[in-house]
């Protein structure tokens, strides 16, 4: 399995970070979980595969996780000669099909009729989804808006889990328990902590419980200086393998 960080930024305007999304492959699978803003030219920048995508996974509805969408769709349908005819599957909380159906009324008939087939999967509904191939994809209410979801994928005793945006909760660590590794946001230091999302001690105490192979820390916004980050989160407690996401960076698992 491959991993591709195409974007590992935030809704804070970055130079350097596209907003969240990342590229899982697999066999014949080319999975992208989030598509915020930025992601669609940096996965031609990145020389990816963009036109095989085979799913798109959404964790939430905020503009920094969603917002290529419809530019991914504008390029499958016009950036490309012959033009996308494989069905996606999109994959998504309670409300992703309403979220597409309404986007055309304000972007364009593309999205409405992108000339192939999407299948809309609602991953609430359908908690473990396994695909051809033996690939497994798992779902878990998350704290960070109503609909918002993490995910753990599995395929050939691999495993990746990825928190999207989240604040602490014991059952997310038990979720991805043992994942050989985890894609979690740390979005501001201790000192500006809320609820919504997690803090190098709040993801050194989700990590010490799940237990992951490594640990990918991403959604690290300006004021929390990510060069300090895993020292952070050592004397927090997570005495694991820690990287820092930086857009390009590919981990094969």
């Amino acid at each position: 399995m491959r991993l591709t960080v195409v974007g590992c930024g935030t809704a804070a305007p970055d130079a350097e970070r596209a907003a969240p999304g990342f590229l899982v492959e697999q066999g014949d699978f080319r999975i992208l979980m989030d598509c915020g803003p930025g992601v669609v030219h940096a996965l031609a920048r990145l020389g990816l595969d963009w036109p095989a995508i085979t799913h798109v996974v959404l964790t939430h509805f905020h503009n920094d996780h969603i917002g290529d969408v419809p530019a991914l769709f504008f390029a499958w349908k016009y950036g490309i000669r012959p033009a996308r005819s494989a069905r996606l599957e999109l994959i998504g909380p309670a409300g992703t099909a309403t979220l597409i159906h309404s986007l055309p009324d304000a972007l364009g008939a593309h999205i409405r009729d992108p000339g192939f087939a999407v299948m809309v999967r609602d991953a609430t509904v359908d908690r473990t989804l396994p695909f051809d191939g033996g690939v497994v994809l798992r779902s878990v209410d998350t704290p960070h808006t109503e609909e918002s979801l993490g995910f753990r994928l599995e395929a050939d005793g691999v495993s990746v889990g990825y928190t999207g945006d989240t604040g602490p909760d014991p059952s997310i660590a038990a979720f991805m328990a043992g994942v050989d590794l985890l894609i979690a946001e740390c979005s501001v230091p201790d000192a500006e902590a809320f609820p919504q999302h997690l803090t190098p001690t709040s993801l050194a105490e989700l990590a010490s419980a799940a237990q992951p192979g490594a640990l990918l820390v991403t959604h690290v916004y300006p004021q929390l200086d990510r060069h300090t980050v895993p020292s952070l989160l050592e004397s927090a407690g997570w005495r694991g393998r820690t990287i820092v996401a930086e857009d390009g960076l590919v981990l094969d698992i």
